[in-house]
């Protein structure tokens, strides 16, 4: 029986949106298939998507119930997830023998590597396209296991997080084209008949595939590693973060449907959950079987996962110390409000979240005049106290502490210097379980670092430092020793002078940082576009790859050649 999802309808449906990706790679110009506004979706919206009311009866329904993923080696039953904003969850998920599902999804590959790039390229926009339809769903999902508030869950767990994986697609179709699909040679041999020979070049995945999920972004960070994996013709095999299953468990379910629907094996993908302190990571990332690893995560287990897992491509994002250097600007209240909003988001629960203000003790010069550091330090306290002074607004931007040791780091910041803004509760009326802070900024001297300095150490949370200076000569110094040794997923910059930017510039490029200079309007240093900003680099120790480039997805694939005498 043809399977209902033939190559001819996919292409039909899905190509023109690939060419669009592969022409958005190659630009880096604006685009987005997936909509950012919640109305966009439902009756009045995107064809099959579900509505704000029917993606929260969705979830609702989900609650308290077993998701039966029809997995072959399911040995019992798992769960146990608790909501940062209160409620259990009550979901159970299978748990996997990989003794037997290793196997069968090492089996799977053979169809799918004779598919083509074109054909699993295909498949994985058409996974893509159900999770969209689902973003509502999907939204509360990522909610209520990661306690980002609604609307960044719906943007970023939603349509950010579906742009991120098609970014993958499109890259992964891309290396896999470069080398054509078959080519006849012929040698020529003077009075002799040419040599001739007729070739083949296949690319062939690697292996299953192990993607270790995050607590924070469980799709976000989950799905370029997934997607860029199924695309190059692994099977993958999906460990969520034991707080963060709900998300990356109903995207398995959807994208087993596809696979199923498209005549294909659906254990290439799977999911594999964890019974309370099985801690099954170690495990499975030294299975011979498993031949790619994604992470996103801690530095310990990123790097325990780089020196041990030698039989796979390893591709880690890991923590490091992101740094603005404030020297001068030309929009005093922009930068503060852009640095605001930046420190507050998400209660600076991001990888990519500023946490080293570094500021001259002399001041700066802004158009405001010449501001001191006191002055500074105390004007960006204010901007975060405007900024989240109304609690339903500091409840839409903050959500909730993700666990109880970011909460144990903010109580302890306020210890390690001059407190210049105190953190405060935030009450939430929907939730009143929810922990919520606003955020810690705290000075301190940093005119003679030493290596116990707090700033030279990630403080993941709502957690910042003002670090007085000594001049911007050592500001340079404190962002290429801090790169150098600690890693930043970004690097954020205020200056009027080309010099200086020149010189921030030269210290990003030698250490491989991700830079943004004098953002005042409303793009922050801890958000990234797919399709045009690489988040990470790959080139510092916060991370060993960017999202998403070429070097992604090359190494995830080997090309095969066949030859025959012609």
């Amino acid at each position: 029986m043809a399977p209902a999802l033939s190559p001819e309808k996919l292409s039909e449906i899905h190509r023109p949106t690939l060419d669009q990706a592969l022409d958005a790679i190659r630009t880096r110009a604006y685009w987005s298939p997936h909509p950012e506004h919640p109305k966009a979706y439902g009756e009045d919206g995107l064809p099959g998507s579900l509505g704000a009311a029917e993606g929260k009866a969705a979830f609702d329904a989900v609650l308290n119930t077993r998701i039966d993923l029809g997995q072959p080696g399911t040995d019992g039953w798992t769960g146990g997830e608790t909501s940062p904003y209160g409620p259990e969850l009550g979901v159970e998920y299978p748990h996997a023998d990989p003794e037997v599902l290793l196997p069968a999804m090492r089996a799977a590959m053979g169809s799918w590597r004779a598919a083509g790039p074109e054909t699993r390229a295909l498949v994985c926009l058409e996974i893509l396209a159900r999770i969209s339809g689902r973003t509502h769903e999907l939204a509360h999902a990522v909610m209520h296991t990661s306690g980002q508030a609604f609307m960044m869950a719906f943007q970023a767990g939603g349509p950010h997080a579906q742009d991120r994986g098609l970014e993958a697609v499109a890259y992964a179709y891309a290396e896999q084209t470069r080398t054509p699909r078959t080519a006849d040679w012929s040698k020529p041999q003077g009075k002799r008949d040419p040599l001739q020979l007729h070739k083949s070049f296949t690319a062939a995945g690697r292996g299953v595939s192990l993607m270790i999920g995050c607590n924070t972004f469980p799709t976000w960070n989950g799905y370029p590693g997934l997607f860029a994996s199924l695309a190059t013709g692994n099977p993958v095999l999906v460990k969520p973060h034991p707080r963060a299953v709900l998300p990356l468990a109903l995207t398995v379910q959807l994208a087993r449907e596809v696979l199923a629907e498209a005549g294909f094996d659906p254990n290439l993908v799977a999911l594999a959950t964890e019974h309370p302190g099985e801690g099954i990571a170690k495990t499975l990332a030294l299975r011979p079987e498993i031949k790619i690893i994604d992470y996103t995560g801690s530095t310990a287990f990123g790097d325990w996962l780089e020196a041990n897992a030698r039989q796979a491509q390893v591709y880690t994002e890991k923590a490091g110390v992101n740094t603005v250097v404030i020297h001068s600007t030309d929009d005093y209240r922009g930068m503060l409000s852009n640095l605001a909003f930046s420190l507050s988001l998400y209660s600076g629960q991001m990888c990519t979240t500023p946490q080293n203000l570094l500021i001259p003790k002399d001041g700066i010069s802004t158009d405001a005049g010449d501001k001191p550091y006191e002055t500074v330090v105390a004007d960006i306290a204010d901007a975060v106290s405007g900024l989240l002074g109304d609690d339903a607004r500091a409840n839409g931007l903050l959500g909730a502490l993700v666990n109880p040791d970011v909460k144990a780091r903010l109580e302890a910041a306020s210890g390690l210097g001059d407190v210049a803004l105190a953190s405060r509760q935030v009450a939430n009326p929907d939730f009143p379980d929810a922990v919520v802070r606003t955020p810690v900024v705290v000075k301190l001297d940093g005119t003679e670092p030493d290596d116990g300095a707090a700033y030279l150490s990630e403080c993941f949370g709502p957690v910042s430092f003002a670090v007085a200076v000594e001049s911007a000569e050592a500001a340079l110094d404190l962002l290429r020793r801090t790169i150098r040794e600690k890693g930043a997923m970004t690097v954020g910059a205020y200056t009027t002078s080309s010099e200086m930017e020149r010189a921030i510039e030269d210290v990003c490029f030698d250490e491989s940082a991700q830079l943004s200079l004098n953002l005042t309007g409303g793009v922050f240093v801890n958000q990234t576009a797919a399709f045009s900003d690489f988040h990470g680099s790959g080139g510092n120790p916060a991370a060993n790859a960017a999202l998403c480039d070429g070097a992604f997805v090359s190494n995830r694939f080997r090309v095969v050649e066949v030859r025959r005498q012609a």
